[in-house]
């Protein structure tokens, strides 16, 4: 997911956050403290309710996090690489890399987090009941009952048997065991994920239309979300079957056409720019180590009067903000992730290759072609 805000790591897992957590987290806010502390605990300062209800949402949003680092941690226990863990605007998301070895290790990994939000529920309940037989703070016990009833709900809604839910996992690993196929067990938990998405809406507009509630709106908006991800999450599998096996080195452009930073833009646009139709470069050191790159829509900018004295080093992206893959990098992983307008191919920190939009295009359309049985020209859809 992009635009997210880096945390730290949790045993070495990458914790982001994504903007729209400000939004769900200020929503939370709002309600505790305008209606549900209010309710439970009276006459309270106003910034008392506010200071309480922004504590409880972090809560909450801590709670997501632990539900997601339980699905990261048993799934690195079934040697699963995790790439990151994202809070967002409806929850959180664990980003696995690969295939868990086998069903019961997919059947474990999507119960780690509903079982971490289960036992999240009572720790706060117990809590809650505590504080209300000594009956000291009202305050206390109405946010530990709330967040007591989220998480049991977080753990209840997650099981329901649909991808990308942790249920459609349940179900795809049940699916798995029984029928000895990954595959068709991973379309049949995306086909009931685009069903439950398909019900939620409904469900939100009947809400929305025949009762005059707003509220509904939220259920359309998870409805058209689930059901929408359990067909990215299907089209993302397949492709991940499609180009198994395939490495980013046997696909890139090897040897590429590269600039040198000690280079004026004047004399790279004339010595190679312009011998070859390309319009981003690689741009290396004098040890031809790889430092970033450049665009020639960059380098338009550079008035022609500099253009003799400008050098490429002070021009170029630097290699921080440049995807950078080693040519042993599944390609399906990066074709998943979304593939950059041009990634450099490192080895023992020397540019061997440079992997570009048109490079992943051409290896996926190869993939279908070379298929056995295919259905779907997009790749979406090989088996």
């Amino acid at each position: 997911m992009r635009h997210t805000v880096p945390l730290g790591r949790i045993a070495g897992i990458p914790i982001g956050i994504h903007w729209t957590v400000l939004v769900i987290a200020l929503l939370l806010a709002q309600g505790l403290a305008g209606t549900l502390l209010p309710a439970n605990a009276p006459d309270r300062a106003t910034g008392a309710y506010w200071i309480v209800a922004l504590i409880v949402a972090a809560l909450f949003l801590t709670s997501v996090l632990a539900h997601e680092v339980a699905h990261a941690l048993v799934a690195r226990h079934y040697q699963v690489r995790v790439r990151r863990i994202t809070l967002w605007l409806l929850g959180g998301t664990a980003e696995l890399d690969g295939w868990p070895p086998h069903a019961r290790a997919d059947l474990l990994i999507a119960l780690a987090g509903p079982a971490v939000s289960a036992g999240l529920a009572v720790l706060f309940g117990v809590g809650a009941v505590q504080v209300g037989a000594v009956g000291s703070s009202p305050l206390v016990e109405a946010s530990l009952a709330w967040l007591a009833l989220v998480n049991g709900v977080l753990a209840v809604f997650n099981l329901l048997p649909g991808a990308p839910l942790d249920g459609g996992r349940v179900l795809r690993a049940i699916l798995w065991r029984v029928r000895g196929d990954r595959a068709v067990a991973q379309r049949a938990a995306s086909g009931a994920g685009q069903v439950l998405g398909l019900l939620l809406l409904v469900a939100g507009g009947a809400e929305v239309l025949l009762a005059a509630d707003l509220g509904g709106l939220w259920l359309m908006l998870l409805g058209a979300f689930l059901a929408t991800a359990a067909r990215a999450e299907q089209a993302g599998d397949d492709l991940v079957a499609l180009l198994h096996g395939t490495r980013v080195g046997d696909v890139m452009t090897a040897q590429p056409v590269s600039g040198g930073e000690w280079q004026s833009v004047a004399s790279f646009v004339e010595t190679v720019a312009s011998k070859v139709p390309y319009r981003t470069f690689p741009v290396v050191d004098m040890d031809a180590r790889p430092v970033g790159s450049v665009a020639l829509a960059e380098l338009v900018r550079v008035p022609a009067a500099r253009r003799s004295a400008v050098r490429l080093r002070d021009m170029l992206v630097p290699l921080t903000r440049i995807p950078v893959l080693a040519p042993d990098t599944p390609l399906a992983e990066v074709a998943v992730a979304a593939v950059p307008s041009l990634a450099l191919v490192v080895a023992n920190g020397r540019l061997v290759g440079v992997l570009s939009q048109n490079d992943v295009e051409r290896a996926v359309h190869l993939a279908i072609l070379r298929a056995p049985h295919t259905s779907d020209t997009s790749g979406r859809s090989a088996s």
